[in-house]
Parts: C-alpha cells; sequence; structure tokens
C-alpha cells in the first residue's frame, strides 16, 4: 500500500493490528483454507497479519506467495516467519501480477482492494486461479461503521478547518456491494457470497491506537499543513474515542463486508 513506510509500516503493526485486523485475518485464514490448497496467493499482504494466520493453518507442505506493493510493510511481515515456513514474499502490484495463468488454488486479500483498480486487479486473480479456485477479500464498509475513519476525521478538521487531511476516506471508499459484484460477474467470477461482519473489540492502549491512526499515512498531510504537532491530535483523538465509546475498557464498533468468489 503506498504511503506505508519507515515508521508508518511499523506503527501499522504495532498499534493498530490487533484491534482492526487480526479478528477479521483470523475469519478470512480459516475460510480460505476450507477446501484443500496446495498453493496459495495473499495480495497486499501488508505487514503480514493475515499471512501469519494462513500459515497457521494452511498444510506444512502447502505453499504460500505473499505480495504487496510496499517493501517496507513487507519488510514486517518478513520478521514473523522463519525459512523453513514455505512463506515466498515478493514485491508485486496487484494490477500485473508478475505469476502463470491458473497458478494458484486461492487468492486473498484483506483491506486491499480499496487501493488499487478493481477491475485490473480482479481480471489478473481470475486469470492466476485455478479451475474451481476461490477468491476472498474484504473491504471495509462505510465510515458511517467506521469510527476509525469518521471520528478521526472530525477530529483533524478541528485542527485543519478549511482543508482536513483525507487519507482515511480511502479504505472506506469501497463500501457499495452492487459494483464490486458487478465487477467480479465481468471478470469471470461465479458463486459470489457476500457477508457484512460487524464486531466490537475492547481497546486497551487508546492513545496507541489514536497514535497508529495519526502515524498513518495521514501523518504525511499533517507535516504538509503544518502548524500543528501530530501529538496533540493523537491526545484529542483519543480523548474522542474514550468519549465515544468508553473507557476501562473503550469498546470500538467496526465492520467490513467480505467477498467470496469462484472461478468456473
Amino acid at each position: 500500500m503506498a504511503g506505508y513506510v519507515g515508521d508508518v509500516a511499523i506503527a501499522y503493526d504495532r498499534d493498530l493490528g490487533h484491534v482492526l485486523f487480526e479478528h477479521y485475518a483470523i475469519d478470512i485464514a480459516r475460510r480460505a483454507t476450507e477446501r484443500s490448497v496446495r498453493h496459495m496467493l495473499e495480495i497486499a499482504a501488508g505487514t503480514g497479519i493475515v499471512t501469519r494466520q494462513l500459515r497457521n493453518v494452511l498444510p506444512k507442505d502447502a505453499l504460500l506467495t505473499v505480495v504487496d506493493i510496499s517493501d517496507s510493510m513487507m519488510d514486517v511481515a518478513r520478521a514473523k516467519f522463519l525459512p523453513h515456513e514455505q512463506v515466498t514474499f515478493q514485491i508485486a502490484d496487484a494490477t500485473t501480477l508478475p505469476f502463470e495463468n491458473e497458478a494458484f488454488d486461492a487468492v486473498v486479500c484483506q483491506f486491499g482492494v480499496m487501493f488499487f483498480d478493481k477491475e485490473a486487479a480482479f481480471r489478473e486473480v481470475h486469470r492466476t486461479l485455478r479451475c474451481g479456485g476461490r477468491y476472498l477479500f474484504s473491504v471495509w464498509d462505510s465510515r458511517r461503521y467506521n469510527p476509525f475513519a469518521s471520528l478521526t476525521f472530525e477530529v483533524l478538521k478541528q485542527f485543519f478547518p478549511l482543508n482536513p487531511p483525507r487519507f482515511l476516506e480511502d479504505p472506506v471508499s469501497s463500501f457499495e456491494i452492487d459494483p464490486i459484484k458487478e465487477a467480479l460477474i465481468q471478470s469471470g467470477f461465479e458463486r459470489i457470497v457476500v457477508s457484512v461482519q460487524g464486531r466490537e473489540h475492547d481497546i486497551l492502549d487508546v492513545p496507541a491506537f489514536a497514535r497508529g491512526l495519526v502515524f498513518s499515512p495521514v501523518i504525511e498531510e499533517i507535516r504538509e499543513r503544518g502548524g500543528v504537532e501530530p501529538e496533540e491530535i493523537v491526545a484529542a483523538l483519543a480523548e474522542a474515542l474514550k468519549r465515544e465509546y468508553g473507557s476501562n475498557p473503550t469498546r470500538y464498533p467496526m465492520q467490513a463486508i467480505l467477498f467470496e468468489a469462484g472461478k468456473p
């Protein structure tokens, strides 16, 4: 994912991973391995949160190939695996996958398709899937259901009323189900199943979570505008989260949409 470089990748993994991504990662890994898989591809793997769950449930002799466009994210992911675990990491663009036709039994992408051309990426997944293979991917629902976007944006507007940073609009931009289904069908997929997945998570360290949101690619927009210390925004966001969702613990709601599609 473009923008997730250097310390941003570390903060993403350390401060956001266990709140936003791990529970969904466990679920998508379980679903992806319900059928026999010999070679799986994960796209936009980021810091390896889903990768770790996939490797935990795949057969030991199954191959797992992992791609992302950010070398910084992949560096964090690589550190989570031992050499014998049969995980191959590769820098690659989701819209031009460097693999042979029908190379994989299953393809997984968690919270990545919002950041690239869906039609091109879906065609590439279809091309690289074997007949009978499955594609599983998730997107965030709208910002109405995901305060990491809506609440952060409101706090940012307090500091930058005329031109608030807008990066966190991107993750919640692909919540309309029908256009995604149509793009999958146009790419050749069938047996499309969609499930809406609402969750709550108890955030034990709210300032760390707030820091992860601010020190995402949003931080570049904050620094470009200047005039505000990022830690001031972190503190305001942490207070807003506690005010809206309580403290001890902060019960944080979120909602994702999971797509499962088959190649005939």
